[in-house]
């Protein structure tokens, strides 16, 4: 951080300043705080948060040249998080990189805060969601935020972001996520399919609701590399295992246990309350920064659902299983599930 960057500015994009202009911050004249305003005038707070209508598509980011998008802040009312749809458009691409339920993108994909404290993602008190994943860009950069639901969300936000060159070698974010609701029993849940170009993965997050009882994460993580075919090139040991803990997360006295680490964590369980909730429903996240996994021409992941049945014997599971899956990549789109809807989002 020492290194000097007379090349690069800072700017920095916000309701009191939306198109991050270069002594633009807090020039509103209306907004969402004029009436708390009123008394102190333009400069004072006078823009904080917009206003999101139900079927419509607010920017965040609409940024020229070339830069690389640095820190990603927002809150709104959880009861959002699998309303908006959080999308990143790389060099006037059409077709997004980034298209993920807000809430799932920041590891909080059951509408309730767990605290997440990691190298690129932070989720505090109440609901402030933050990204440090670093997002190159070329020619431009265009971020969004669509509310599918019926209501109105207030949005806070800032993004910020450096103009300045970047390298050849560097790789535009990515991210992509789907639900298996519930998984198929004997069937894999995909993370990524069909992945092409040249890139590393870089990061998992899994809201994983249980449907049966006793231990559900005895399925392998696998990793389906270049010309790979039934047999993968990665492929772990366990659910838990790939998270980074071990034995269930289960400290003896104590049950699940929450955890979380700058690079992984079991950050979230959510445990049945004995009337309404019936399932246990966990949070977990991985981040492969210092261990990315490197392909050259294309890329599949997947996990299973195993628990335990009797006579010692794997249960394949048909559980709710929501992932949101993270990688770099030497191009601006690649293959991707439909867009998400409203009711495949939903918490049920």
């Amino acid at each position: 951080m020492a290194t000097l960057r007379p090349d690069a500015r800072t700017r920095s994009a916000s309701p009191e300043n939306p198109a991050g202009e270069p002594g633009g911050g807090g020039g509103a004249t209306d907004g969402t705080g004029a009436a708390a305003a009123r008394d102190l005038g333009r400069g004072w707070k006078v823009s904080p948060s917009v206003e999101v209508a139900p079927g419509a598509t607010h920017p965040l980011l609409e940024a020229t040249g070339s830069g690389v998008v640095q820190h990603l802040w927002v809150t709104t009312h959880p009861r959002h998080w699998r309303e908006l749809v959080l999308r990143m458009h790389w060099d006037g691409d059409p077709a997004p990189a980034v298209e993920v339920p807000l809430g799932d993108f920041f590891g909080q994909g059951w509408g309730e805060f767990a605290q997440l404290s990691s190298q690129v993602v932070a989720a505090n008190p109440h609901g402030g969601l933050n990204s440090y994943w670093r997002m190159p860009f070329r020619r431009g950069a265009r971020i969004t935020l669509d509310n599918l639901g019926a209501d109105a969300a207030v949005v806070y936000y800032q993004v910020t972001w450096s103009e300045e060159e970047v390298g050849e070698h560097e790789g535009y974010l990515h991210a992509q996520w789907r639900r298996d609701h519930p998984l198929e029993r004997g069937r894999t849940h995909v993370l990524l399919d069909g992945v092409e170009g040249a890139g590393h993965y870089v990061g998992t997050y899994l809201a994983w609701g249980v449907n049966s009882s006793g231990w559900w994460g005895e399925g392998e993580v696998k990793f389906y590399l270049d010309d790979d075919d039934d047999l993968a090139s990665v492929c772990g040991t366990g659910t838990e295992d790939y998270f980074g803990g071990a034995w269930n997360f289960d400290v003896p006295g104590q049950g699940y246990t929450t955890y979380s680490t700058p690079y992984l964590g079991l950050h979230q369980v959510l445990r049945p309350d004995g009337l309404y909730r019936s399932q246990q429903r966990f949070g977990m996240y991985r981040w492969h920064l210092p261990d990315p996994v490197r392909f050259r021409s294309a890329l599949r992941v997947d996990v299973q659902a195993l628990g335990w049945r009797s006579g010692g014997r794997y249960l394949p599971l048909a559980d709710d299983i929501a992932s949101t899956a993270f990688l770099y990549l030497d191009r601006t789109s690649t293959s991707r599930p439909s867009a998400p809807g409203v009711d495949e989002m939903e918490v049920l």
